[in-house]
C-alpha cells in the first residue's frame, strides 16, 4: 500500500515540490554524467533515482514518472548524449511502475531498501536489454549478471538514502505538502512498537481512532471534580447524621 493517500489534493505546495525534486533528480543525473563509468560500459549507480523513489513514497506513480521523463530528456539534452535518452526513459519508466507495485501491494512487508534493489536491478537489465536490441549487439546480454549485481549495490545506497530522508527531514514539511497532519505523517513512515514499519493514510486514521478512542475512555472512566466534590459532601453529610 501507498505510505501517502492517493487522493491527495494538487496543491500549489505539492507542484512546488515535485519540481524541487525533478531539478534535485536532475543536478544528480547531471553531475554522475561527468564520471567514467564504473567498471562497465555506461553502468553507473543512479543516484537521480533517490528521487524517484521519493516521489513515488510521497506522491504516487503519476508524479514519479512525471519525474523521470523530464529528467531523462534535460538531461540527456543538457548532456549532449540524446542518443541514451530511449533505454534511459525506458528504464526508467519501468523501474518506476515496479517500485510503485511494491509500494502499492507489498511495502511495508518488505523494507525501502529492498524495494530499491530490486527497481536498480529491473532499471539495469531493462536498460542493457533496449540497448541491445536498439543497437543489434546481442554479446551486451552477457554482461547482464554483472548489471543485476551493481544494480544491488545502487539499490541499497539509493534506498538507504530515501529511508534516511523519510527520517531526517522534519515531519511538518512533507505533511505540510501532502495535505496530511504531522500525526498521521508519522504514523504513516516511522516504525511503530511492533516493528512495523510504515502504513496507509487509512492505516494511520485507524491507529489514530483508536488512540482517540482510548483517550476518551480513560477521560470518560476518570471522575470529574464536580463528582469528587458530590461524593466528599456526601460523604460529610453521612458523618454528621451519625
Amino acid at each position: 500500500m501507498t505510505v501517502i493517500n492517493k487522493t491527495t489534493k494538487f496543491t500549489a505546495k505539492r507542484v512546488a515540490m515535485l519540481s524541487v525534486l525533478c531539478a534535485m533528480g536532475l543536478i544528480m543525473f547531471m553531475v554522475e554524467s561527468l564520471f567514467p563509468p564504473l567498471f562497465l560500459p555506461g553502468a553507473k549507480m543512479g543516484l537521480s533515482n533517490i528521487f524517484s523513489l521519493l516521489t513515488v513514497i510521497l506522491l504516487g506513480p503519476v508524479d514519479a514518472l512525471v519525474l523521470v521523463l523530464v529528467r531523462t530528456t534535460l538531461g540527456s539534452m543538457f548532456t549532449g548524449n540524446m542518443s541514451t535518452l530511449m533505454y534511459s526513459m525506458t528504464a526508467g519508466v519501468t523501474s518506476v511502475i515496479v517500485s510503485w507495485l511494491l509500494v502499492e501491494f507489498v511495502y511495508p512487508k518488505v523494507s525501502i531498501i529492498a524495494i530499491s534493489v530490486v527497481s536498480a536491478v529491473v532499471h539495469n537489465l531493462t536498460q542493457n536489454v533496449v540497448f541491445c536490441l536498439v543497437s543489434n549487439t546481442p554479446e551486451m546480454f552477457s554482461y547482464m549478471p554483472w548489471l543485476a549485481l551493481l544494480g544491488v549495490v545502487a539499490g541499497i545506497i539509493v534506498g538507504f538514502a530515501v529511508w534516511f530522508i523519510l527520517r531526517t527531514v522534519p515531519i511538518r514539511t512533507f505533511a505540510s505538502v501532502l495535505g496530511v497532519s504531522e500525526e498521521q505523517f508519522a504514523v504513516a513512515v516511522q516504525p511503530h512498537s511492533n516493528g512495523k514499519t510504515g502504513c496507509s493514510v487509512q492505516e494511520a486514521n485507524e491507529l489514530l481512532a483508536e488512540k482517540n478512542d482510548a483517550t476518551q475512555q480513560s477521560v470518560g472512566e476518570a471522575p470529574s471534580d464536580g463528582q469528587k466534590g458530590d461524593a466528599e459532601n456526601s460523604d460529610a453529610a453521612k458523618g454528621g447524621n451519625e
